[in-house]
């Protein structure tokens, strides 16, 4: 018989085919083989100039960005260190950081260069 993979939502064994679909009945997931490889290529997160950008990089602000509840802004040129990737992000800021002078912030990658 063979190996049936695993869910890729909750990660469990206990899958089964529905004609070209598989599906894990505790979570109610239904996934094929193409979904599968199109979901490993969005995660895939890129700077503005398209590096690939990876936890712990260091990056650039590009442009002048407007923080909401703040009279200040990030200014182009400034330095972020030890970035963390978000790749589930609903509202398009995938990237989690630690601005001095601002604290814990959540940036777009369309908006930073890897350094």
């Amino acid at each position: 018989m063979d190996k049936l993979p695993n869910c890729p939502n909750c990660n469990s064994e206990y899958t089964y085919e529905d004609g070209v679909m598989f599906v894990y009945p505790e979570c109610a997931h239904e996934w094929n083989e193409n979904s599968l490889a199109a979901e490993t290529e969005e995660e895939v997160i890129k700077d503005a100039n398209g590096n690939v950008l990876a936890d712990g990089d260091s990056v650039t602000v590009i442009k002048d960005l407007k923080v909401k509840g703040s009279s200040s802004s990030i200014k182009i040129g400034t330095k972020v260190k030890n970035i963390r990737l978000v790749p589930e992000a609903s509202d398009g800021h995938n990237i989690d950081c630690k601005i001095d002078g601002f604290g814990t912030m959540k940036l777009k990658s369309e908006f930073v260069k890897k350094l």
